[in-house]
């Protein structure tokens, strides 16, 4: 049976169909660099399900407790709830350290990116990739944006691969049409890997976070309209290898498109 040509394949310059991988790197270990708790769940639970589901070893960095959300507000301090959801979702994903640090929410960007990028390497121990928000912080989060930059700064110093989770253009453009949000979306060409996902366990790590969750409309809609796919982008590629006439592939599994 033929493979079937997923959404998202760019024609290269000698005329051929350049298509995205349908499947994650084949790698060791990952670090997700994340901004708030729920983060690691809302965008990248279902990559980071997926990745603990095929033997790669995932990890957490995030950067704040995420006591600034106008969202899930208690008697108890935010900070202290939104750390105990992220350790239970974590959990559930099959992730299997997270280092949670006390930076300040929605002040991230006015962190000294040298300073950012220094606790990322630090974290980063011997992942082969690390895995983070699009450039742009999806929505233009400022404190999505820094965590970013900060991996994208690391990363380039321990010269590690970095995979972000995108949005595609047309699910962006619905929710911005229906909710009045600023999602960046992505065109087909601008994507490197289209997955398939299971949303289950995704799903229940979203649970875990109760405060942020339950009155989410966004969250819900944007799920509904990924479906089963997610779509991520190489904002550093890993290293170019050698085609031969039955695959592309290097020695860490890479798919080789970028």
């Amino acid at each position: 049976m033929p493979e079937p040509v997923l959404p998202g394949a760019a024609h290269a310059g000698d005329g051929t169909v350049s298509r995205p991988a349908g499947h994650l790197p084949q790698v060791g270990e990952v670090l997700a660099v994340c901004a708030h708790p729920d983060d690691e769940s809302f965008g990248l639970g279902a990559v980071l399900g997926a990745l603990s589901d095929q033997a790669t070893t995932a990890r957490v960095l995030c950067f704040t407790h995420g006591e600034a959300s106008t969202l899930g507000e208690t008697g108890r301090f935010l900070g202290e709830v939104r750390a105990g959801e992220l350790a239970a979702a974590a959990a559930v994903l099959g992730v299997e350290e997270v280092a949670l640090l006390g930076y300040a929410d929605g002040h991230l960007g006015e962190v000294p990116l040298e300073e950012l990028a220094q606790q990322v390497e630090e974290a980063s121990g011997s992942a082969e990739v690390l895995l983070v928000f699009d450039e742009g912080g999806i929505t233009g989060h400022p404190d999505h944006c820094a965590a970013t930059a900060a991996a994208l700064l690391a990363a380039r110093r321990r010269r590690l691969p970095v995979l972000a989770w995108a949005v595609p253009e047309q699910v962006a453009r619905t929710l911005n049409a229906e909710h009045g949000t600023s999602f960046l979306g992505r065109r087909d060409a601008e994507l490197d890997i289209v997955v398939a996902v299971d949303r289950h366990r995704q799903r229940q790590a979203i649970a875990c976070h109760a405060s942020q969750s339950t009155d989410n409309p966004v969250l819900w809609r944007r799920l509904e309209l990924s479906g089963a796919t997610e779509t991520l982008r190489w904002l550093r590629p890993p290293p170019r290898v050698e085609k031969t006439p039955e695959h592309t592939a290097d020695s860490l599994g890479f798919d080789g498109r970028a």
